[in-house]
């Protein structure tokens, strides 16, 4: 059987292009998870920090958290997409690898129980990783999650 590099990195899950939803997708894929969302600003602009927009996040991420919820059998709700205000990267909110998740007793006891402690955040911030790689930081009044993968 002759495989190409091509075929190697897409099995992989690398090389193949990110699939980004819209808004609208990505809320009704939380929604049908039992993933719950909100925004400060009652808002959904991405362009405005107080909002909360799913615009342009990635698939995998959507997948992720509602992966996270399934696995605590905890209520998980969502505060922080791809809105701005929040820091630049290759892996950062904008885009589409980093959603924000509320503080709560069940989603708190899963991470801490389950995910290994890693190294601080540059920040001074507590990190756990995911035997999937992600990676799950407490920023004291959330958990800013980077999912490099779906969860499963």
């Amino acid at each position: 059987m002759k495989f190409t590099l091509v075929a190697l990195l897409t099995a992989a899950g690398l090389g193949a292009e990110a699939v980004k939803l819209t808004h609208s997708q990505a809320t009704s894929r939380l929604t049908a998870g039992g993933v719950s969302w909100t925004s400060s600003g009652g808002c959904s602009d991405r362009y405005t920090a107080t909002c909360t927009s799913f615009e342009q996040v990635r698939e995998e991420s959507i997948a992720a958290v509602r992966t996270l919820k399934s696995a605590c059998g905890c209520a998980v709700t969502v505060t922080g997409g791809t809105e701005v205000g929040h820091a630049s990267g290759t892996y950062s909110h904008w885009n589409g690898y980093k959603l924000d998740v509320a503080k709560a007793t069940g989603v708190n006891n899963y991470i801490t129980s389950t995910f290994t402690r890693i190294a601080d955040r540059s920040d001074g911030y507590a990190q756990y990783r995911a035997a999937s790689g992600n990676i799950y930081c407490n920023e004291g009044n959330h958990w800013d999650i980077t999912f490099y993968t779906d969860g499963s």
